[in-house]
């Protein structure tokens, strides 16, 4: 008798900026999900195919549930919210390093509504004395009766094994979902803007990273084995249009260098990136502009 896979379906939840993005491409093996020190980073439900001999676990890297002071953001914390009715397993992240707040609070009253297994995945475990982690342990399971609470670091790979097994363990009998060397099942396009909106968020600071947004235009063989790819990234006003091109355009070729490198690796080609910037007036508050950029809004 062959070996009984399991499969289903893992929603990462939790505030800005607790790691979930590093989790799931750590967890996966590969990039997938932009990461940023900067809040709010994620602004769509990214899926992550990990395939294992005992099954297959598509994850859901959510964006951080927070207040939200725009469409966009109403969007955003939409997406993260709907998950939770809709997937096998909740993983739960909260940042080891920082203190119980509001907004915790906040997705301990949302998960009181649901009666999908929570696990309590407590990140950054680097970060804090071990001799505190006993203490945060207990403060978070007087709160809520958690399936499984259970330390790790998404930067060291610290007890992600144990992790990944117990997932398996609380998921049903089920087939692959996903061919075995997929890691994902959004389209390279998707990918490839969420890199360039990366290293944007990397070089850029004040009220630069959470206004713009990224579109490829077109994607074209070249001779030589080279890939041209053209994208637009949009800012909302024309003073940050010239702080993202810097001067004698120089952020602008910094971004594009740094993009360049991780989408020749999803790619595994050479790349020519052109790349340029407009300016679209307020459109985090545009629905119009919003469903342009890829935000399915009829759920909000």
């Amino acid at each position: 008798m062959g070996l009984t896979t399991r499969s289903g379906f893992a929603s990462i939840i939790g505030r800005p900026n607790v790691g979930k993005s590093t989790l799931i491409n750590y967890l996966i093996g590969h990039k997938i999900a932009i990461i940023s020190d900067k809040p709010q980073t994620t602004r769509n439900q990214i899926r992550g195919i990990f395939t294992t001999e005992r099954g297959q676990v598509v994850f859901i890297d959510t964006p951080g549930i927070h207040k939200p002071r725009h469409k966009l953001g109403e969007y955003m914390v939409g997406a993260a919210q709907r998950t939770l009715q809709e997937v096998d397993l909740i993983l739960y992240v909260v940042d080891a390093s920082a203190a119980f707040g509001t907004g915790e609070q906040y997705i301990l009253d949302q998960l009181a509504k649901v009666q999908t297994p929570v696990f309590l995945v407590i990140n950054k475990i680097d970060l804090v004395n071990r001799g505190d982690l006993l203490p945060l342990i207990e403060s978070y399971r007087n709160k809520r009766d958690f399936a499984e609470i259970i330390p790790i670091s998404a930067i060291t790979g610290e007890n992600l094994d144990r992790l990944s097994q117990v997932i398996f363990d609380y998921l049903p009998e089920g087939p692959y979902y996903y061919p075995t060397d997929m890691i994902s099942d959004q389209p390279e396009r998707f990918v490839m803007a969420e890199l360039i909106r990366e290293k944007v968020l990397l070089l850029t600071r004040e009220e630069i990273p959470h206004s713009i947004a990224v579109e490829i235009e077109e994607i074209q063989p070249r001779p030589n084995e080279v890939i041209y790819v053209r994208a637009v990234v949009y800012v909302e006003r024309d003073s940050q249009k010239g702080i993202l091109i810097g001067k004698q355009g120089k952020m602008l070729k910094e971004v594009g260098r740094l993009a360049r490198e991780d989408i020749q690796n999803l790619l595994g080609n050479q790349v020519f990136l052109d790349i340029w910037v407009k300016v679209k007036k307020d459109w985090r508050n545009n629905p119009s502009s919003l469903r342009n950029f890829g935000y399915d809004l009829k759920n909000y």
